[in-house]
């Protein structure tokens, strides 16, 4: 059961991407055949590669990291948030790695909504890309089911259908939390990091979705609402 999980062993966490480039343009000739692959069978077939490029940001191979923000539950039932932010990928992502090495962290649990199919492979894909191993946690090759420690808040939801989806956003509404999408959602980030040029926007946005991923786990628990704290030492 979901209660004797320890929260003070939770991590929450929701990451920010972006396309590697800003523009079509900017891919080399093998690149844009590589991704016109990759993409042939999820495109309509009025959608052009170069159109479809609008959704890199969604592809670990290429797309890249520009926002980690992490969540722990402190005693006084506050949630204390860091964010890693850089435009710099590696930079950022070996910023994040050192939180690994506190003994703290040593047994965590990672907490994220979607993060099987997203945040968690994400972040070991673009840790090795960097050449970089991925921190113990992200380490899934030879371990049982039950003994990786991730939660999944869109798979706690399903109850075993297998073929529900829910979004953070829905279950925010169902569970009377507030929004994280009073300002912007996710389809938005790749305009506003690039065009826009206003990381911190971007930054603000994923520590509402870190504050709305633990409060949606507290339900689910049955426990009060959260506050939140910044900057986690």
């Amino acid at each position: 059961m979901i209660q004797n999980i320890p929260l003070e062993k939770v991590l929450f966490l929701d990451i920010e991407t972006v396309p590697q480039y800003g523009t079509w343009e900017e891919l080399s000739e093998n690149e844009r055949m590589l991704w016109d692959k990759k993409t042939r069978y999820q495109r309509k077939d009025e959608i052009s590669a170069e159109d479809f490029y609008e959704r890199a940001g969604i592809m670990a191979e290429f797309g890249k990291i520009i926002c980690i923000t992490i969540g722990m539950l402190e005693k006084n039932d506050t949630l204390k948030i860091k964010s890693f932010v850089d435009h710099d990928e590696k930079k950022l992502l070996m910023e994040f790695g050192e939180i690994f090495n506190s003994p703290r962290l040593r047994d965590v649990i990672l907490c994220a909504h979607n993060g099987k199919e997203f945040d968690f492979p994400w972040i070991a894909r673009r840790f090795l890309i960097n050449g970089m191993l991925p921190p113990t946690p992200f380490q899934m090759f030879g371990k049982k089911p039950w003994e990786i420690p991730h939660i999944d808040t869109m798979e706690l939801w399903k109850f075993g259908d297998y073929k529900s989806f829910v979004s953070l956003e829905l279950l925010a509404h169902v569970f009377g939390i507030p929004t994280p999408k009073d300002d912007i959602d996710g389809s938005m980030v790749s305009s506003i990091y690039y065009i826009e040029k206003d990381l911190q926007r971007i930054v603000d946005y994923c520590e509402k979705d870190v504050l709305t991923l633990a409060n949606i786990f507290r339900r689910m628990r049955q426990e009060d609402l959260l506050q939140r704290n910044i900057n986690l030492d």
